[in-house]
């Protein structure tokens, strides 16, 4: 055999190896299941439509969080997907209420000077920046829908600043209500009934999951202290809160469950890896997740991945 087709045979068998460990690793030993998204980058932040038929989430380009980033629609019962915004900005979706039962998709984008709130029809036609939260001196993202679609929560920074507050904006009246002072918080989630909030509080070195009410009142801690937890949306019934977490005896971060009175948290993904940005489904029945083998600023970046709710 000549060197040249050894060299061939060579890496031949390095993609078959490859394709046949692709193959294997589409499940898990916890039951988790890969969608087969014909995308490369890193999935992430995935959020169910309104009829849990399909899922919003983001594209990053390079990397995990790094270069720009789209947005798609995948169809969970067909495989279809379509592109809803690719400009070759940095566009991001939160998951959970991203999408309003009106058909109205809600991102940040720096399209413009810096980080916005911006909206678009689930049809991909009329992207449009919320004009009223485009303010000179201040950025905004991670944004999601009040169940009555007429709100919107988000996070407002100072340029270059990480430190933010959680505000509101109403849709109809065009008025701000900021319900936090300034400091590390992130990720709000509306609750299904509206009445609360849910968001991220850094402590430390250590991130934990709070709720409030839509008037920025009755703060208080759902995660325990022994956990470090990130990317939370409150279940459809508003009991419970699924949430990501580093904890006693989890690797990296897992997915975790957890009442709305604090109480022993569940864990619902059994990984040495990454599992974070978690969506439940309307039925309750599945969460979708964006999961990799190590910590994912190490990898290549995130797919997207399913499990059963217990």
């Amino acid at each position: 055999m000549s060197h040249i087709k050894r060299i061939i045979s060579l890496l031949f068998f390095i993609a078959m190896a490859a394709a046949a460990a692709n193959a294997g690793s589409a499940h898990r030993k916890d039951g988790a299941t890969r969608l087969a998204i014909a995308l490369s980058g890193s999935l992430q932040s995935p959020a169910f439509s309104p009829d849990g038929k399909k899922i919003l989430f983001t594209r990053f380009t390079r990397g995990y969080n790094r270069g720009s980033s789209d947005l798609f629609i995948y169809t969970l019962a067909t495989g279809k997907l379509h592109k809803l915004v690719s400009n070759g900005s940095s566009n991001v979706n939160l998951p959970g209420s991203a999408w309003s039962k009106t058909g109205l998709i809600t991102f940040s984008s720096d399209a413009g000077r810096h980080d916005e709130i911006y909206t678009i029809a689930a049809s991909g036609k009329n992207p449009k920046p919320v004009r009223r939260t485009n303010r000179r001196a201040l950025q905004s993202y991670e944004p999601s829908f009040s169940p009555n679609g007429n709100q919107l929560v988000f996070e407002t920074h100072a340029i270059d600043n990480e430190n933010g507050a959680i505000t509101i904006f109403s849709l109809s009246d065009k008025t701000y209500t900021r319900l936090t002072g300034t400091g590390s918080y992130k990720q709000p989630n509306w609750s299904p009934a509206g009445n609360l909030i849910l968001y991220q509080a850094r402590t430390g070195s250590r991130w934990s999951i709070w709720t409030m009410t839509s008037k920025g009142r009755q703060r208080q801690r759902i995660t325990p202290k022994s956990q470090s937890a990130t990317d939370a949306v409150f279940t459809p019934d508003g009991k419970s809160i699924i949430y990501s977490a580093k904890a006693p005896g989890v690797h990296i971060a897992n997915i975790f469950k957890i009442p709305l009175n604090g109480s022993h948290p569940i864990r619902i993904t059994s990984y040495r890896g990454y599992d974070g940005a978690p969506s439940i489904s309307p039925d309750k029945k599945q969460i979708i997740f964006e999961s990799t083998h190590n910590y994912p600023e190490n990898t290549h970046g995130t797919n997207l991945w399913v499990i059963k709710n217990p």
